[in-house]
């Protein structure tokens, strides 16, 4: 069965040179479609389910970052692993830099063959890691999971870059200016009192245990400025206050929802942070 791969890249142009130059260093592997779009790219790799993504960072409407946390989500785990995911970039510097020091696979825009090497054969590596063989069969949910660390690797190695403002060396954050919902009023809101975050459109939700606020600081962007110990993000639009979390339910279809002291509403948790829970 040949390997297959998709491309997700908004320009034509660099999409068809990204597939020659696929075709030349790795003849084997198969392009089965491109999609110019986050939300096609979910849909195309969900009806062909690809061994490889190769998911261009910046797209409109849904982003790479946003369609590859979708996939991890809904890929049909029973029917098809996991693939592997590439993460197409134009030259920046700080990504380079990330990706680099996490030994990440990307793909650099214009395409630089020497570049799509070393991630060729870093994709071969792994998808003949992650094959069962005769003499040693690999469990399909260590196979998963390995995978699933590495999509975690590489969407905070892509998502991760601090503000300009901030770095990761700042101290956490204390109080927010946030409004309310009326917006009418702007109050101070001590972190403390904070259950959750959650991105809503345009806007970033603050949940304590009484009251709803909103700020318009992205939630990438706000994850620097929070304790990573009091903070944990267990899906890409929610941060929940790990103290605050009272249970973990496992629904019918498998998966995980939070419930939080001081909160009605389930949390969602996203495949990618599953493993935060597995010990409860």
């Amino acid at each position: 069965m040949p390997l297959t791969a998709l491309i997700a890249e908004d320009e034509p142009l660099l999409a068809q040179a990204l597939q020659a130059e696929l075709a030349a260093a790795w003849p084997e592997l198969r392009v089965v479609a491109t999609a110019r779009d986050g939300r096609s790219a979910v849909r195309e790799a969900l009806r062909l389910l690809p061994q490889v993504l190769f998911f261009d960072i910046r797209m409109p409407g849904l982003d790479g970052l946003g369609a590859a946390a979708e996939l991890a989500d809904s890929w049909p785990t029973d029917e098809a692993p996991m693939p592997q995911l590439v993460f197409v970039t134009a030259y920046d510097e700080y990504a380079a830099r990330a990706f680099e020091a996490e030994a990440i696979d990307y793909v650099l825009k214009p395409v630089q063959p020497e570049r799509l090497r070393k991630t060729v054969a870093r994709l071969r590596q792994a998808l003949a890691a992650a094959a069962p063989s005769m003499t040693q069969p690999i469990p399909a949910d260590e196979v998963l999971e390995r995978t699933l660390a590495q999509w975690r690797q590489v969407l905070g190695a892509a998502g991760g870059a601090p503000s300009a403002s901030t770095s990761p060396s700042s101290a956490p954050l204390r109080m927010i200016a946030a409004s309310d919902a009326g917006g009418a009023t702007v109050r101070m809101v001590p972190i403390d009192e904070v259950l959750y975050f959650e991105a809503a459109d345009k806007y970033l939700r603050v949940l304590t245990a009484t009251q709803e606020y909103l700020i318009r600081t992205p939630l990438k962007q706000l994850l620097p400025q929070l304790d990573a110990d009091t903070f944990w993000q267990v899906h890409r639009a929610v941060v929940v206050r790990s103290a605050a979390i009272e249970a973990v339910h496992r629904d019918e279809a498998g998966k995980l929802h939070l419930a939080l002291r001081g909160r009605a509403e389930k949390i969602p948790v996203s495949r990618l942070y599953a493993h935060l829970f597995r010990a409860m």
